[in-house]
């Protein structure tokens, strides 16, 4: 299933990165920030050829068991405040009880900004509360954190009764971030996926076979690439706005396995 994540589905702690400049030291090569088996990759490399939803920025494998959703960020209002137009901000892969939200972010020529980034994010994650630590990944340094969110008002009923009465959950996120060239990739994993090995590797193997594609347009560092509907997404979305009351659509079929689930 393809489908629009809606307002109220946005991340309970929402982690913005800063305009400035990276005073990061270490110039990168272009493939620097790339996983141990090769990706993600640049739109200029040679990649594995799999079946992928284009995006504009982001190039994003598919596969059974996989559902893609957008961010969309409101950009207008109408009379009453609701929103009728708005920006895709991200990409979400979701598998089964897991998810891997993707941004791509303009970076300098020669040199990475995930250190720095990382920095921050743990900044940010620890004035709000919560813990974080880095640790090895598959694509390098990561950031792995405990981040406290408001529990629904729904489901607050069905929490253990020392958690309601804190007022908040524990959640526990992985941040991934590649330097490529003149790019960023970020991925936020959450869910079953921090201890389930099988909904990780899948989620692994996505964010591996991400392609980016920077674009030869001059942005400063930190931007975020645009990200674009592709064609039969915009179709459905003017569709499923003359159909109400059907419950989502689907643009794609399903593709071969994306890679091998080890």
């Amino acid at each position: 299933m393809f489908r629009r994540r809606g307002q109220g589905e946005e991340p309970e702690k929402k982690l913005e990165l800063t305009d400035e400049e990276t005073d990061t030291a270490a110039a990168k090569t272009a493939d620097a920030g790339s996983g141990s088996d090769g990706g993600p990759w640049d739109a200029g490399d040679s990649f594995p050829e799999l079946e992928r939803i284009d995006f504009g920025a982001l190039q994003v494998p598919i596969g059974p068991g996989l559902e893609v959703q957008v961010n969309v960020e409101a950009t207008e209002t109408d009379a009453e405040g609701n929103p009728i137009g708005g920006r895709l901000v991200a990409v979400t892969v979701v598998h089964g009880e897991s998810g891997l939200q993707l941004q791509a972010f303009a970076a300098p020529k020669r040199s990475g900004i995930w250190d720095e980034v990382r920095r921050e994010t743990a900044a940010e994650i620890a004035e709000a509360g919560g813990q974080t630590e880095d640790a090895e990944g598959p694509f390098g340094t990561e950031l792995r954190a405990m981040v406290p969110v408001e529990i629904p008002e729904e489901i607050k009923d069905q929490v253990p009764e020392d958690v309601r009465e804190q007022g908040f959950a524990w959640q526990p996120v992985r941040f991934l971030g590649v330097d490529g060239s003149r790019w960023f990739l970020r991925g936020v994993v959450s869910g079953a996926a921090i201890e389930d090995e099988e909904q990780w590797q899948v989620l692994e193997d996505v964010f591996r076979n991400v392609i980016v594609a920077r674009g030869d347009q001059p942005m400063p560092p930190r931007e975020l690439l645009e990200l674009t509907l592709p064609e039969e997404a915009q179709e459905a979305l003017a569709e499923e706005g003359d159909e109400e009351g059907k419950d989502g659509f689907k643009p794609f079929e399903r593709g071969p396995e994306i890679t091998e689930v080890r």
